[in-house]
């Protein structure tokens, strides 16, 4: 799509200075813009699309996560999945479905593939829900495709909260992540203030704080919670422990395999993260007729309707890489738990490595730790598709970039769109620029000139 970032009348100063800069307090980070004063325009079409193609990808995902939960035996979950055993038995309880995800797209001439999808802490919902309706009322006249995002997180939310007060738990909700991490907060904040919104109690409660009493329960300041929403990665629960080397990760997790507690995200999203599902959902599309055969099935797996979801929006994605090196096909190699681009390597048709920039901070150590971390997980290989090349008005000169669209699903429906722009791998320093339907009539006059803010 020719013409898709159209720059807005507003320096970006100016842009966050009242509610803005308060709901979204991290529009900088890492020392420069993140939020840029621009629009993302997308065809009608596209975007009919995308919404299309979230809900009918979030079904694949659901109905295979149910075939692991019921039928995949362990070594399944840890040596393909890399799901650690004591995630396991509470990842095999069966929640209707994942609080919030966001799927990741790169947009092709011939229709949308999905790269990711993250099911366990998807974050840029401030961005998507409130930012981007905010930049587009004051200074555009177009239509943004996030607009009922606030309505899907408070059904969703209280389908599940209703659905954990049926099995028992009653009592409090709390929302958690660091407090030292301002975009986590906000982010985790924001989907608070949506549950209270819907009739709901709940409260903050800083990760750093939460008690543990074993086999009893989960506390914060003497508060008993039920329900915990957090904003922190169940790879990374399962390994915590408290000064004195208690396990506080695995204590929590037995909390929920007691139902005593319940998450949202609940658990079962740890295996639908790991990009090894991706892997394993196109195993299962190229075996699904020997699989219903040998399983003694009356039918195939994937209906043929889901058999044209996955081949039309999916990309071939192995174990291993010999299917591309065989047909001299481009590929990407992906940690199986990599945030944030991390891990990630490019490869060309005839197999050679590209160099994909390491994005370091202000702490050596840290950088070194986490390049070990990526480095030693398993791999998936999934084949490499061009990126469109968009270029984006920032405080210091334009940026030519690469677009990733992120489509969230919240409760099983379409609720809006992340644009991000960056490198070839999309990592944590691309910018946000917020989505809007581009109409019949030229994107450039749905842009306010005259704007006071």
């Amino acid at each position: 799509m020719k013409n898709r970032v159209y720059p807005l009348p507003v320096s970006h100063n100016a842009l966050f200075s009242g509610k803005r800069g308060e709901q979204i307090p991290y529009h900088r980070m890492y020392g420069k813009e993140y939020c840029v004063s621009a629009v993302i325009y997308y065809a009608e079409k596209e975007v009919e699309l995308l919404q299309k193609a979230s809900v009918e990808v979030d079904q694949i995902y659901q109905k295979v996560l149910r075939l692991v939960q019921r039928v995949l035996p362990d070594p399944v979950l840890i040596n393909q999945l890399a799901v650690h055993p004591a995630l396991i038995p509470a990842a095999r309880m069966e929640v209707p479905f994942h609080g919030i995800s966001r799927q990741d797209w790169i947009l092709l001439p011939e229709g949308p593939k999905l790269i990711e999808n993250n099911t366990d802490t998807p974050t840029g919902i401030p961005e998507t829900s409130f930012l981007a309706g905010s930049m587009l009322k004051d200074f555009t006249t177009s239509i943004d495709p996030s607009k009922y995002m606030n309505d899907n997180i408070r059904s969703a939310f209280a389908r599940l909260i209703d659905f954990y007060r049926e099995c028992g738990l009653t009592g409090e909700i709390a929302f958690t992540c660091y407090e030292w991490h301002d975009e986590d907060v906000r982010n985790t904040r924001y989907l608070m203030e949506q549950v209270q919104k819907a009739g709901y109690p709940a409260w903050f409660a800083p990760l750093e704080e939460l008690e543990i009493q074993k086999d009893h329960g989960l506390f914060h300041n003497g508060k008993k919670i039920d329900i915990l929403y957090r904003l922190y990665p169940l790879e990374y629960l399962v390994h915590d422990t408290d000064e004195d080397g208690f396990p506080t990760g695995e204590a929590i997790l037995s909390l929920v395999e007691q139902k005593k507690l319940a998450l949202i995200n609940p658990a079962q999203s740890i295996i639908s993260q790991s990009k090894g599902f991706l892997a394993l959902i196109w195993s299962l599309y190229e075996k699904n007729d020997w699989l219903s055969t040998m399983w003694g099935l009356k039918s195939a797996f994937f209906s043929p309707k889901e058999c044209d979801t996955i081949c039309r929006f999916l990309l071939p994605t192995y174990f291993e890489d010999q299917p591309f090196r065989k047909s001299g096909t481009p590929w990407v190699s992906k940690v199986l738990f990599g945030r944030e681009g991390k891990g990630t390597v490019l490869y060309t048709a005839e197999g050679y490595q590209e160099t994909v920039p390491f994005e370091h901070t202000a702490d050596h150590e840290e950088d070194l730790a986490t390049k070990t971390y990526y480095s030693e997980q398993p791999r998936i290989y999934q084949q490499r598709v061009a990126m469109e090349r968009v270029c984006v008005p920032t405080e210091t000169g334009p940026f030519d970039g690469f677009l990733l669209t992120g489509a969230f699903v919240i409760g099983g429906t379409f609720a809006g769109l992340l644009p991000r722009i960056g490198g070839q791998v999309t990592g944590n320093m691309a910018y946000f620029a917020p989505a809007a339907i581009q109409r019949d009539n030229n994107p450039k006059e749905q842009i306010k000139e005259d704007t006071d803010v």
